[in-house]
């Protein structure tokens, strides 16, 4: 699939903000007034801004709330519902450490449970679909859920948990990539069994389905030769999780942080692009591109 860049930043900093938080409703960092008010407006422009940048991508932006009508079938509409949800639960138990000095604790495990269920439903958008076998299994939302939690470890300032998470994160990572490379090949899906032409003998594409480009190739349709897809991977888990960890482990002091934080959303920024133009779609059976 071409990797949008809206999708990109959808997936990355609303995973992003959501995960800080969880932390926050969990009372990671105890923090109230004005240092609180900081965390969350953090969180806040993470995850609201990466829920905005996704409506780019849509075809009639205009019509996005009606997506909040299909929550009995749509993993995108549970997932607006979820982080309708989460987003003002959240913003109640904000207001108490805001402004009260308060924090009420079940308030703050429903808005962290909330918006760990954000994250899940967005997951499954990609998860539920059979035509991408590479995304089509458990490990997509694990590996969505492991980043949201390293990096709102990480937005929180939480250094132990951090480190144990963007280890579990880099670790989930490699091998959603090793177990993918070999999805499609284990599916059974080629040119045989898309058009089903299989029982007459080997299926071969002669010419392409038309001479011009067409919806389908432009998003669905996308090859990354493997040099540069190992490259990028070594590149995305330095960044995503490797030079975090190393920055966490010197002698703390803010710069460091801020280099640990920016290291590690280039990481994740790159391995949401190869996420997307791995993907692998059936689709491209009948264009002789899989």
């Amino acid at each position: 699939m071409h990797p949008a860049p809206s999708v990109i930043i959808f997936s990355t900093f609303s995973g992003l903000g959501f995960g800080l938080l969880v932390f926050l409703g969990l009372g990671m960092p105890g923090a109230t007034g004005w240092t609180a008010f900081a965390f969350f407006t953090i969180a806040y422009l993470l995850a609201v801004g990466g829920l905005v940048s996704s409506t780019f991508h849509l075809g009639h932006p205009e019509r996005a709330l009606k997506a909040f009508t299909q929550w009995r079938t749509s993993w995108l509409s549970r997932e607006a519902w979820c982080a309708v949800v989460a987003l003002l639960v959240m913003a109640v138990y904000g207001a108490g450490l805001v402004f009260f000095g308060q924090r009420w604790t079940i308030v703050g495990l429903i808005g962290a449970a909330a918006s760990l269920a954000t994250v899940f439903t967005t997951s499954m958008i990609y998860g539920q679909l059979r035509t991408v076998p590479r995304w089509h299994t458990p490990l997509t939302p694990a590996n969505f859920l492991s980043l949201c939690l390293a990096g709102g470890a990480l937005l929180s300032g939480q250094v132990v948990w951090a480190v144990l998470l963007l280890v579990l994160a880099a670790a989930v990572q490699a091998f959603t990539w090793i177990r993918g490379d070999g999805a499609l090949a284990a599916s059974g899906t080629d040119m045989d069994s898309a058009t089903r032409l299989g029982q007459m003998g080997r299926v071969r594409a002669f010419e392409p389905p038309h001479t011009g480009t067409n919806y389908l190739l432009r998003e669905f349709v996308f090859v990354i030769g493997r040099k540069h897809s190992r490259k990028l991977r070594l590149i995305a888990l330095v960044l995503m999780a490797g030079a975090p960890i190393v920055l966490l482990m010197l002698p703390f002091n803010h710069f460091m942080a801020l280099l640990a934080v920016v290291a590690h959303i280039a990481g994740v920024l790159c391995a949401r692009w190869l996420f997307f133009a791995e993907a692998e779609h059936v689709v491209g059976l009948y264009y002789g591109k899989r």
